[in-house]
Parts: structure tokens; sequence; C-alpha cells
């Protein structure tokens, strides 16, 4: 016997525009979209809300944060990965990659390893024992300026949670550090260093970076292609930065540093991801471009939580208040594109035969600010559905 719901009395946001009507999802599927505001017997009434696809999450490092919530503290891995999913699924997500951080400095080698198999492996239990609300699966954060990326990448490779692997060099004058005092500023407050300590500290990041980052990047990037892993480039900062990830095979281009480089990467067909955090507040806490800039130019084609994991929708919920897009096209922004571009063929849209992957939105209109005032769309999830049942 099958088994129906039926959501109704909906603005549904579709593919190509809102339809105010009713969706029928039968055994986790969409069945049926009608028109028609009048609620329908049985059904649930979403007295209006927006109801959007689910979002499709590729680069969140909030796991990493639960699980180290203090500096030098650490807690559980099956609990924070249960509390990770439970705040990422209230924001609206159906499918999240979790970023695990691969490849460390020589005097953490052992903990950062340890922390990566941990992490792993509870967001892997946690997924079989069926305890999670959203869907969740692996994003490798490849730290290619480290001697030991390579093996760590090794480990993890055949699992087959992992989707997503993404090649970074943090090290200063890379990338999203190509300006040094950036790299300073960022490092120096992050851990307290001293002026001495730090300069120490550059000199060896860019030794280490010069000696490993070119090897691996090629190691990795052949080994993703061997096991279908889909490869993404973080902070390319010039054409010839994404020339190279173009001949690595990488698909996606992650919070490119600065117009020309997103440029190329959209000529080359890549999908360019930017942080919603970054629109929400106005720029990048780096110095780097501002996603409002890539959006403005059409080269911004996903919007990823990044460390805040209700950004998403408010970002879409301003851009769409602020006239700069509206929520069809948003909706593109955070679940259609990522979805896509991770290989995600069942989810993303609401269309017939699609996986049921549903959120119900209500948007709260916020008191004026200084920079907002008129005041902006707050979003508020009001139920989450993975494959039809709902799950927040």
């Amino acid at each position: 016997m099958s088994n129906d719901t039926v959501l109704s009395n909906a603005r549904i946001v579709l593919d190509e525009e809102i339809l105010h009507g009713s969706v029928l999802v039968r055994d986790g599927v969409i069945a049926d979209i009608d028109a028609g505001a009048s609620p329908t017997a049985g059904a649930t009434d979403l007295d209006g809300d927006y109801l959007m696809p689910g979002i499709v999450e590729v680069h969140t490092d909030h796991l990493e944060y639960h699980f180290a919530p203090r500096p030098g503290v650490f807690w559980d891995p099956l609990p924070a990965v249960l509390a990770h999913d439970a705040q990422m699924a209230a924001a609206g997500a159906t499918t999240v990659l979790d970023a695990v951080r691969i490849g460390s400095e020589s005097e953490s080698e052992d903990t950062t390893a340890a922390a990566a198999h941990r992490l792993a492996d509870a967001v892997t239990s946690a997924a079989d024992a069926v305890l999670l609300r959203a869907e969740h699966a692996i994003h490798l954060r490849c730290e290619v300026s480290t001697s030991d990326c390579v093996d760590a990448f090794n480990e993890f490779a055949d699992d087959p949670h992992v989707r997503l692997a993404s090649l970074m060099d943090h090290a200063p004058g890379e990338r999203q550090f190509a300006d040094v005092e950036q790299f300073k500023k960022y490092y120096g407050g992050k851990h307290g260093m001293s002026t001495e300590e730090l300069d120490r500290y550059i000199s060896e990041r860019i030794e280490q970076s010069q000696r490993y980052s070119e090897l691996n990047r090629k190691t990795i990037a052949a080994l993703a292609a061997e096991r279908g892993i889909t490869l993404a480039a973080h902070d390319d900062a010039t054409p010839d930065h994404v020339d190279e990830s173009i001949g690595l095979g990488v698909r996606i281009s992650e919070f490119p540093t600065t117009i020309a480089a997103a440029e190329s990467a959209t000529r080359h067909g890549l999908q360019v991801v930017m942080g919603a955090p970054n629109i929400a507040r106005g720029g990048s806490q780096s110095g780097n471009v501002a996603a409002t800039d890539l959006l403005d130019r059409g080269l911004l084609h996903i919007l990823s939580s990044d460390y805040v994991p209700a950004s998403p929708l408010q970002a879409v919920f301003q851009l769409a208040g602020e006239g700069s897009l509206d929520l069809v096209e948003g909706a593109k922004l955070v679940s259609a594109n990522p979805a896509r571009a991770i290989g995600f063929d069942d989810r993303g849209e609401i269309a017939i035969g699609k996986r049921a992957d549903l959120v119900r939105v209500r948007a709260h209109r916020s008191r004026p600010t200084q920079r907002h005032p008129r005041g902006v769309d707050v979003p508020v999830v009001r139920g989450v559905y993975r494959a039809g049942t709902r799950v927040t």
C-alpha cells in the first residue's frame, strides 16, 4: 500500500515559478503538483507558507565546531554529529556534505588525523543507525601543503560516504592569503602568537607549501578520478590557478578570491561556490571578493553555509527582498545547483519524480536597521521533510 502525504495551500517554489497549490508525496517521492489555494481535505495545510526544495549543503565547517567547541576541548564525536545534524536540519538542509580536514602541520599530525577519523566514523555510524534527520556524506578538505595529506586521503578514499574532495592551500602568500598581512591578522589573532612566533610559523608554512603542494594536488586529483569523487579547488585567485584546476579534473570552484578567477572558472563551466555568510554580512571576512560582486556579474552558482548553518536561506531571502534575484533563482543557488554539481540527480527541486526533500518557510519582516532601513525578510523554518517524512 502506498504512503501518501498532501501538503496544501503552499506557495511552491518550482524551477520556473512560484505556484500557489499543493504537493502530493507518495512513498517519499513527489507524485503530483496541483494549482489551487484551497486546502485539500485530509491534507496538511501550510497556511500560505513557502514550500522550497531542501537545501543541499556542499561546504560546512560546522561539524568541527561541535567536535571542538573551544580550543583544546573535544566533544564526544557521536553527540557532536547529532547536534550538528539537528542544527543543519532546522536550517532547512536535507543533504549535508560534512567537511573533514585532512593534512596537518608537523606538530599536530597525530591529533589532526585522529580527529578526522573520529568525525568521519561518527557520521558513518550515525547514518547507518538511521539517527540523522538529513542525509550526510563526507567532504574531504585536503590541505595539500602538508606532508601527510596523501596518506590521509588514501585512508578515506574508499569510503562510499566520501562524495567531494577539495584541494586547498592556506599557506601565507597563497590564494586566500595572497596578502601575507591578512594571514598575520587572521592567524595571529586566532592563535595568539607573538610577532617572532608568527614570523617563524609563516616561514615554515611557506617552505611546506613549496615542497608539497604541487605534487599533492596532482596525486589527490588522480586518486579522486579513480574513485569517482567530485573534485573542487579552494580559493583559486588567478586564471592560471583555474587553468591548473581544469587540468586536474576540478568541477567546482570553492570561494575564488577574485573576480578574474571566478570569470575564468565560469567560462570553463565550473560551478562557483561562495559562502552565504559573505552575503549576509556584506563581504568576505578575509578581505577577498564579495559574493554579491560575483552574483551581479552572473559568476555565482552555489551558496553554502560555510560557518553559519542558517545562512543559505537567510541570504536567499535577503537577496530576494533587495531585488537582486527572486526566490526561484535563489532556491537554485542552495538546492538544484549544488545537487547537480555533486551528482545528486534525484533531488534539489520540487518536480514530479524527484525525492520529496522539502522545507516549509515563512518570511518574517525584521525591524529596520542602519544597513537595512526597510528591514529584511528573515526566513523561519516551520517544517522539514526528507524523502516525504517530516524530520523537524
